[in-house]
């Protein structure tokens, strides 16, 4: 029998488990696109249910992610220490978070658009699929940056129920942020993944051209964010935003070359946090001068 002291240690695994100071990366850009929908503040019951969508959908996603990884995750020094590989969780009880985190999801998308209860559907098949890619193919990091592209979308159309090009926009540039810092973050593994097998760009062209196309990608989140402002109703404050975004993502790169990773924690965590919550708050503070 688990002791009080060992069960009250749980609710702290499961939180470790999924990394949940991460939530940072995608929320604020869930939160954009809401913003973005209505040009304003939207209704407190609308952004309640949005934030539950979320942790709901990111818990199952990375949920999944360790249960399928578990294996893999054994044999990475980097990753041995995860909750399941170390022990201390097993994998029933991951089986039974993610069903809860899946409930959770559901239940908040039926407080959304109707039109979300037609859609739950493709992000959750996303999160299936994502952990088995790197078995197969490097294009996981874009696999990766596309399910978590659906943030702003979804957050949109479950406002609205209208899925304008703006929203794919916006979805498209948080796309290729994702990706681009996850061409960095496969540079922890990619000794390990050489090793065991494991497909990521870094292992198949090199850490050279894993530092090009994420610059590539991280151009082009600048671009889409534009883009995207185009075609909406914006003042000089988004634009401010675009320009922070644009600023951070240069400061970011210039933390690491290709034979010096010594600061890749501080690009990947740090700068990439702070990405997400200076763009929100310029596309907030513009929506309510506006």
């Amino acid at each position: 029998m688990s002791s009080p002291a060992a069960l009250a240690r749980v609710p702290g695994r499961f939180a470790s488990l999924v990394k949940i100071e991460h939530t940072v990366f995608a929320l604020p850009f869930a939160y954009v696109g809401a913003v973005l929908a209505v040009d304003g503040m939207p209704g407190a019951r609308d952004l309640l249910w949005i934030t539950v969508a979320m942790v709901g959908a990111r818990s199952l996603a990375m949920g999944l992610n360790r249960l399928v990884d578990a294996r893999i995750d054994a044999r990475n020094p980097r990753t041995a220490d995860r909750e399941l590989p170390a022990g201390r969780l097993r994998p029933w009880q991951v089986a039974v978070f993610c069903t809860v985190s899946l409930a959770v999801f559901l239940a908040a998308v039926w407080q959304l658009d109707p039109l979300v209860r037609w859609l739950w559907p493709i992000p959750v098949a996303g999160f299936v699929v994502y952990p088995y890619l790197k078995r197969f193919t490097w294009t996981s990091h874009l696999w990766l940056g596309a399910v978590d592209g659906l943030a702003p979308v979804g957050a949109w159309v479950a406002i609205t129920g209208e899925l304008p090009w703006e929203a794919w926009t916006v979805g498209a540039a948080v796309a290729v942020w994702i990706a681009g810092f996850d061409l960095f973050y496969s540079l922890f593994d990619l000794d390990v993944d050489r090793a065991q097998g494991l497909h990521s760009f870094a292992a198949r062209f090199g850490v050279e051209a894993t530092f090009a196309a994420a610059r590539v990608c991280h151009l082009a989140t600048v671009l889409l964010l534009a883009a995207a402002g185009f075609g909406l109703d914006v003042g000089s404050l988004y634009w401010l935003g675009v320009g922070a975004v644009g600023g951070l993502l240069v400061y970011e790169h210039s933390l690491v070359r290709p034979h010096d990773l010594r600061r890749l924690d501080a690009a990947f965590f740090t700068v990439n946090g702070v990405i997400s919550a200076v763009f929100f708050a310029f596309v907030l503070a513009d929506a309510l001068a506006g």
